[in-house]
C-alpha cells in the first residue's frame, strides 16, 4: 500500500496546513501555546507565566523574567525532580520517557524529558518532511511507498522507577503510529536488540527480504551497514539488492566528509536530505530540491532564541554567560554564527542545546549547522569552527580522491607556542605530508583569523592518517555505538588523553 494513500487523522491533517503569516507571528503563537500549557506547573508559577501571557510583548517579558539554562542547571534545579516521580514540574503531568543523550562529549548520559506533546510535534514535522518530497524532481513515488530502513537505538528501553529511558530513535520507533509499521525496517523484533553488533548482523541477514526505498540515520553507521551487506552478498553495489533505493535522510553530522566513501557503495545517485532532529525536538529539515540550508520548524512545538556566538556572550570554554544577548527570528542576520536557545513542549525553557548555526537564507528561515559551542579551536584567536573543518576535509577528499570516514582535531602546545593535531580516518592510501599542507592551505583560504594566526602563535599543524576502524573501536570502548552516536570533531582534556592512550595501544 503506498504511503500517501493513508488517511491521516483530522488533527494531523489540520496541523499540516501551514499558517500564512510571518515567522515572528508563528513563533509568538508557539510561545503563547507553550506558556498556556505550562501555566500551572511549578516552573510556570515561579516565573509568572500568567503575567507574561497577559503582557503586550510576551517575548520581551519572557526573556526578561526567565534565566537561560544549560543541561546542568535545568537538571539540578528542575528536571531531577521529574526523575523522582514529581509531576507538573516544568510540564504538566509525569514524565514517562527520557532520551539518553551524551552528544559527542565524554560525559555521562543526560536525561532529556520526552512528552506526548513533543512526540506529536516531531511526528507532524516528519509528515511535513515526507510530503515535501513532492518538491523533489528526481525522487520516484514508488520509492516513497516502499519500506524505509532506520538505524537507531533499541526499542527495549531502560526501565527506571516510573519511567523509561533510551535513545530518542528507539523511543520514536517504539511509539510510532500503527500506520507506519508496515514500512518501518528493521521491524520491531530487530529494533528491540540492544547489542549494536547483533542488530547489524540481523539487519544484514534480513536485507534480501526487504525492498528499501530510503534510509534514515547517521552517515557513518548507514555506510557501515551497507558495506556489510555488500560484502556478505558479494554485490557490486547496494542497488543490486535494493533497486528502489532513492534517497537518504541524514543528520547528526555534516554529510560532505562521508560523501566520497558513501557513493562508492551506490549503483546510481541518491538524493540526500538533511534533517536536524535532536533529543530536544525536531528543529529543521530540507524541504526542497536545491535548498540553501534546512528550514527551521517555527510553527509547531519549539520557541527559538538566537545568541550571537561571540566573546560578549560566551567565555573561552564556550560556556554561556549569565545574561546573554538573545535575538528573535525576525532580528537575526545572515552569515553570522548563533547558538540556539529552545523552549519546548517537553519543559525545556530557554535551554542551550549546544549547537551553533548560521542563517543562509533569512527569508525562508533556512540554516546550516556550523558546529558546537564547545567544539571549536581558538587557542590563539584562530576561531576555527567545525564548519571550517568539515569543508577542508571535503575539499581534501575530492583533491586526493579518497574516502575520509572520520576525523578529529586537538590543540597542542608546540615549543612555547601552539599547534593543531589532526587525526584522519581513511583506508585509502594518502600521503600524510601532502594532506597536511592541503588542509592547512584550505583553512587559510576559508578562515581569515586562522590565516593570520598561522603567521604568528599558531606555529604548525600535524596530520596522522589512521585506519577507519580505530575511530569505531574507540567509540565502542566508550560505549557509544549506535545510530545516534558521533565521533567528536574536537578533542580536549581527559577525552584527548584517553584517545592518545588508545592510539598508542592499538596502532
Amino acid at each position: 500500500m503506498p504511503l500517501f494513500e493513508i488517511s491521516l487523522p483530522k488533527s494531523i491533517s489540520a496541523a499540516l496546513r501551514l499558517a500564512e503569516n510571518t515567522p515572528a507571528r508563528q513563533q509568538r503563537r508557539v510561545l503563547k501555546k507553550l506558556l498556556k500549557k505550562a501555566l500551572f506547573t511549578q516552573f510556570g508559577q515561579q516565573y509568572k507565566f500568567g503575567e507574561i501571557l497577559n503582557s503586550r510583548h510576551p517575548e520581551k517579558l519572557f526573556k526578561q523574567n526567565i534565566p537561560t539554562h544549560d543541561y546542568d542547571s535545568i537538571y539540578e534545579n528542575w528536571w531531577k525532580r521529574t526523575l523522582e516521580g514529581t509531576p507538573d514540574v516544568c510540564w504538566p503531568g509525569k514524565i514517562k520517557y527520557y532520551a539518553l543523550s551524551s552528544g559527542t562529549s565524554g560525559a555521562a548520559s543526560k536525561y532529556i524529558p520526552i512528552t506526548n506533546e513533543l512526540m506529536k510535534g516531531n511526528r507532524i514535522v516528519m509528515i511535513k518532511q515526507l510530503l515535501s518530497l513532492r518538491n523533489y524532481e528526481n525522487i520516484p513515488w514508488r520509492s516513497v511507498g516502499k519500506g524505509y530502513l532506520m538505524l537507531g537505538g533499541s526499542t527495549d528501553l531502560q526501565r527506571g522507577p516510573g519511567y523509561y529511558a533510551g535513545d530518542l530513535s528507539g523511543i520514536t520507533a517504539k511509539k510510532s503510529p500503527f500506520w507506519f509499521s508496515p514500512f518501518y525496517k528493521p521491524g520491531k523484533r530487530i529494533a528491540k536488540t540492544r547489542d549494536w553488533n547483533k542488530k547489524l548482523e540481523a539487519i544484514v541477514e534480513e536485507a534480501p527480504n526487504w525492498d528499501i526505498g530510503f534510509v534514515v540515520g547517521v552517515p557513518a553507521w548507514i555506510q557501515m551497514c551497507m558495506e556489510m551487506i555488500i560484502e556478505r552478498y558479494q554485490l557490486k553495489d547496494i542497488h543490486e539488492l535494493w533497486p528502489n533505493l532513492a534517497f537518504f535522510c541524514h543528520g547528526g553530522v555534516a554529510f560532505e566528509p562521508y560523501r566520497k566513501g558513501f557513493e562508492r557503495l551506490l549503483g546510481k545517485p541518491l538524493t540526500y536530505i538533511e534533517t536536524y532532529l535532536a533529543s530536544e525536538g525536531f528543529i529543521a529539515f530540507q524541504d526542497r530540491q536545491f535548498p540553501d540550508g534546512m528550514k527551521l520548524v517555527l510553527n509547531e512545538h519549539i520557541f527559538f532564541e538566537f545568541v550571537p556566538f561571540d566573546e560578549t556572550n560566551f567565555n573561552n570554554e564556550g560556556e554561556l554567560i549569565q545574561h546573554p544577548k538573545t535575538l528573535l527570528i525576525n532580528e537575526v542576520e545572515e552569515d553570522k554564527d548563533y547558538a540556539i536557545l529552545m523552549s519546548t513542549s517537553a519543559g525545556a525553557w530557554r535551554y542551550l542545546i549546544g549547537d551553533t548555526i548560521k542563517f543562509v537564507n533569512k527569508e525562508r528561515s533556512e540554516i546550516i549547522i556550523t558546529g558546537r559551542t564547545k567544539h571549536f579551536l581558538s587557542l590563539v584567536g584562530e576561531h576555527l569552527s567545525v564548519d571550517n573543518m568539515n569543508r577542508a576535509i571535503q575539499m581534501a577528499s575530492e583533491k586526493f580522491n579518497a574516502s575520509i570516514a572520520e576525523f578529529t582535531v586537538a590543540g597542542v602546545p608546540l615549543n612555547g607556542f601552539f599547534g593543531h593535531k589532526w587525526y584522519i580516518g581513511s583506508n585509502d592510501s594518502i600521503d600524510a605530508t601532502a594532506l597536511k599542507h592541503f588542509i592547512d592551505q584550505s583553512l587559510m583560504e576559508l578562515n581569515d583569523d586562522y590565516a593570520v594566526e598561522r603567521k604568528s602563535a599558531l606555529k604548525d599543524i600535524t596530520v596522522d592518517v589512521l585506519p577507519e576502524k580505530i575511530f569505531m573501536e574507540f567509540m565502542a570502548k566508550k560505549g557509544k555505538v549506535g545510530g545516534q552516536h558521533k565521533f567528536p570533531r574536537v578533542l580536549k582534556g581527559s577525552l584527548l588523553e584517553e584517545w592518545n592512550e588508545f592510539i598508542k595501544m592499538n596502532t
